[in-house]
């Protein structure tokens, strides 16, 4: 398991990728899928950063772990309550015409992980989403 605690700041995007990276250095797994996986959680953190703590400053711990062959990476905040997974999928016409605001990060990161939930636990939000992947053999 590995561990890493961010402030709610853009500029943090590029130790969360380091993050990720240095996880799943040595993993069977294409570049597509770590393309995946990278892409679905900088756009969590991203909503979490933009939106998670309204006027003030949060923290966003991540956790990234292995079970059987699955990837799992746990987002966790203290912002304002907010479940991902309620978020309606936008049709192709709104997609298509920018009618819908927000929205298509949380679209994303459900289509391009194999699973992904959500729950509240004192009083802090807690994502977690898994990928199908075999860890290096130690």
């Amino acid at each position: 398991m590995k561990e890493l605690t961010v402030q709610n700041e853009l500029k943090e995007l590029d130790k969360i990728r380091k993050f990720l990276r240095e996880y799943l250095k040595g993993w069977d797994i294409s570049e597509e899928d770590f393309f995946k996986i990278e892409l679905a959680l900088v756009e969590m953190c991203t909503n979490v950063i933009r939106y998670g703590y309204p006027g003030g400053k949060g923290k966003i711990h991540l956790k990234a772990w292995h079970e059987d062959e699955r990837f799992y990476l746990e987002i966790r905040d203290s912002g304002v309550p907010f479940d991902p997974s309620r978020i309606r999928k936008p049709s192709l016409k709104e997609l298509l015409t920018k009618e819908r605001l927000g929205g298509l990060g949380i679209f994303l990161a459900r289509k391009l992980m194999d699973g992904f939930s959500y729950r509240r636990q004192d009083n802090e939000n807690i994502l977690t989403m898994f990928k199908k992947a075999k860890p290096p053999a130690n």
